[in-house]
């Protein structure tokens, strides 16, 4: 039977999810309805989709019986709130990163869908590429040696994208982008702890950071060193040092290439017709297969991007957060 979807937002990421979605088969995934902040913007998303049903805001996506898993691609500080919704409807969930705006808010997602047994992943995307899955082959077997140095940076210029500027709307670079290169950090060094983080950034006027540079120490005199921006474009690139030899991982957000010393390995991404708003968005359909098959085996966790790990990535995120000092409204309630 096919997983049937809701979409929640009819943005620019939600348009990349479903044209993703729809190279993947009818008798696999198919998608019901699309609901969004005003009836008209989810009826011309229905309309350009071939999506049956639209709703104004989230609530009939909520109730509707035909939907078994809703996609969240709304604005940060809506991620928790429509996701817990979604969960105690009895629908599963994938909700775009940041899963929420904090640890505390991230934790209270997951108590819900245990108690729901409900299916719930932070939609990150990378973990379910193939080029991740070659990466973690290289790793396991030493390919490298011993991992002594992960960096990652991730930088464009932003500086005319007002959401990424509002402290209201869960603007900056830490949330955005600064999670990817969390994530690839946590991913290389297996969910460790870090014993210090030393962290700088710049703030704009209204209080989110434009720009972030930080160094995580892990036991063994082990590092990663991290940066993000919304004022340049940057490399772009994560760079795995061990002691013998380099992995170089180009868009590490969403790769289709992994060159290791021994030879380059290259993924060729779905094909799609579609337009798409983002760099490789056709991959996305790699974490809805995912979510299919984790929610056949009743699991309500992927084994990519795990509760305990959106946990992590929350409080990691928190901590860059205190050390620029960029504090959201919900941080203090």
């Amino acid at each position: 039977m096919a997983l049937r979807w809701g979409i929640a937002s009819a943005g620019k990421i939600s348009n990349d999810f479903v044209c993703a979605l729809q190279t993947l088969p009818s008798s696999n995934h198919q998608i019901v309805a699309v609901g969004a902040r005003s009836l008209s913007s989810a009826e011309k998303f229905a309309k350009d989709h071939g999506i049956p049903k639209a709703y104004e805001g989230y609530l009939k996506l909520a109730e509707d019986q035909e939907i078994d898993i809703v996609y969240i691609g709304n604005l940060n500080p809506q991620h928790y709130e429509v996701s817990k919704m979604m969960l105690e409807h009895g629908k599963h969930v994938i909700c775009e990163k940041p899963l929420t705006m904090n640890e505390k808010q991230t934790r209270a997602l997951v108590d819900v869908a245990k108690n729901k047994k409900k299916f719930l992943m932070e939609a990150v995307w990378s973990r379910c590429f193939p080029a991740y899955e070659q990466l973690r082959k290289l790793l396991d077997a030493g390919t490298i040696g011993d991992v002594l140095q992960v960096n990652a940076d991730f930088g464009f210029d932003l500086t005319q994208i007002d959401r990424l500027k509002s402290k209201e709307l869960g603007g900056g670079t830490i949330l955005d982008l600064g999670v990817y290169c969390l994530q690839f950090q946590q991913l290389i060094f297996k969910g460790e702890t870090p014993i210090d983080m030393k962290a700088v950034g710049g703030l704009n006027s209204e209080g989110t950071d434009d720009y972030t540079a930080s160094i995580w120490t892990y036991s063994g005199n082990r590092l990663a060193c991290l940066s993000t921006s919304a004022k340049a474009q940057y490399p772009n690139e994560a760079v795995i040092i061990g002691t013998k030899g380099i992995i170089r991982v180009p868009k590490f957000w969403c790769p289709t290439k992994i060159i290791a010393p021994d030879k380059t390995y290259e993924f060729e991404l779905p094909k799609t017709t579609a337009t798409m708003n983002f760099q490789n968005s056709e991959g996305l359909l790699y974490e809805a297969e995912n979510a299919r098959l984790c929610i056949k085996d009743r699991k309500i966790e992927s084994p990519y991007i795990t509760h305990a790990e959106s946990i992590q990535l929350a409080h990691h995120m928190d901590m860059l957060r205190r050390a620029v000092g960029v504090v959201f409204d919900v941080d203090e309630n």
